[in-house]
């Protein structure tokens, strides 16, 4: 947040398009409108706009006692509704001299235009005013420009201090980039992190994807980053539950957790087929399961605080994601595949989790015929993707070996 002195030269710079100031401390429409402009950027600073309170038109304090309950207020206007998309601010009070200021340091919107109650508003010199046609389509097309998928965006709330960058530098780095190649690099580590897109240069941050490929805990800044796992004795979810765990960490650490758990779980015996001679048989094929729990760790909506729910009933596994089919995938699953986090599936073909892009459905379903399961069935709306994976029976080991008879 600012020191005393970058707020002290704030007040003194009464031509900049990048301060608003004000001695009102409870006109909300003006404080949103300029938070809204502030995000918008219309210049192309591409540095915060600060939002003064408690400060004249010729920046002096006017003696203001910024209260607790002032600070909340502020704080509201970022997630109230009426602001969107939602903007980055952070709020803090500022003791000077002359009295209290109030500041709201917001930062440019990576998804313009930004609308405060469906009214876009942008800085024109020192003032605010609603953005022309002409203003709003520049606008759109600075978004179309910065589009980037979620996992590529910055996560505002994390720093450098919140990766294990030895599982960068040992874990990944080294499986991605030529040793020779490493050698020759002067580069630092956020040079090398922004690289592979798991780092912010700009604003100073990892991204969501370094978070969840190398956090020490991404789920303080990812809540729902995490899969759920149940082992339950019966058919629905009110059965008796043999094993529950969260499996939360990394997520090279997730998918290590979630092989032994597969491993742990899987029933296998041995069958004698002739009497020197026997094969192991198998309630599901591991590679199948295996497959489709990594196609809902790739490709579930890491913006969603819900976890990916991994529960194994007697007679099937369900694996149900956060997020729809995405993409290309809609109205074209299973022939065609698209990525929500581009960023992650790279990470997870570079780490030997994914083989080949757009064929683990596939695989999968092969798996489970070739063990004599039903195949899998898929389920999808705006907001789930949900896959139920039958046992193997008699009667579907029956049927298998019957249609693969010659």
């Amino acid at each position: 947040m600012p020191t005393a002195e970058v707020v002290l030269s704030l007040l003194q710079d009464l031509e900049s398009d990048r301060i608003e100031r004000t001695v009102s401390t409870h006109n909300t429409d003006k404080f949103a409108q300029a938070i809204c402009a502030f995000a918008n950027d219309l210049p192309g600073h591409r540095q915060p706009g600060y939002l003064l309170i408690g400060v004249d038109d010729l920046g002096r304090p006017s003696g203001l006692q910024v209260t607790d309950q002032l600070l909340q207020n502020l704080g509201a206007l970022r997630s109230d509704g009426n602001v969107q998309p939602l903007p980055v601010l952070h709020v803090s009070r500022c003791a000077l001299p002359g009295g209290d200021v109030a500041v709201v340091e917001v930062h440019p919107s990576d998804l313009p235009p930004v609308r405060y109650k469906g009214q876009v508003w942008i800085r024109v010199g020192p003032r605010k005013a609603i953005a022309s046609e002409q203003e709003e389509r520049m606008l759109l097309e600075r978004r179309v420009a910065m589009a980037r998928s979620f996992d590529a965006q910055p996560c505002v709330t994390a720093t450098l201090d919140d990766l294990d960058l030895d599982r960068f530098l040992i874990g990944y780095r080294r499986r991605v980039i030529a040793e020779d190649v490493i050698a020759a690099n002067g580069r630092s580590v956020e040079q090398q992190l922004a690289g592979l897109r798991f780092y912010d240069p700009r604003r100073a941050c990892p991204s969501h994807a370094g978070v969840l490929l190398f956090g020490h805990r991404p789920v303080q800044h990812l809540p729902g980053a995490y899969v759920q796992f149940l082992r339950l004795a019966g058919e629905d979810p009110t059965s008796e539950v043999i094993d529950a765990k969260e499996v939360k960490g990394d997520l090279m650490t997730v998918l290590q957790t979630l092989d032994l758990l597969i491993d742990a779980h899987l029933r296998q015996r041995p069958v004698f087929v002739s009497t020197l001679r026997e094969q192991i048989e198998s309630d599901y094929p591991k590679a199948a399961v295996r497959e489709l729990l990594l196609n809902a760790v790739m490709h579930r909506d890491y913006q969603s605080h819900t976890p990916v729910r991994f529960y194994w009933y007697a007679q099937h596994i369900q694996i149900d994601n956060p997020g729809g089919l995405y993409g290309e995938a809609v109205g074209h699953f299973p022939q065609r595949n698209d990525y929500r986090n581009p960023v992650v599936a790279e990470a997870m073909r570079a780490l030997g989790y994914v083989n080949r892009y757009g064929q683990g459905v596939l695989r999968a379903q092969r798996a489970l015929s070739d063990n004599g399961n039903r195949p899998a069935e898929f389920t999808a709306d705006a907001r789930w993707f949900s896959v139920r994976i039958p046992a193997r029976t008699a009667a579907s080991a029956a049927g298998s070996a019957t249609s693969a008879a010659p």
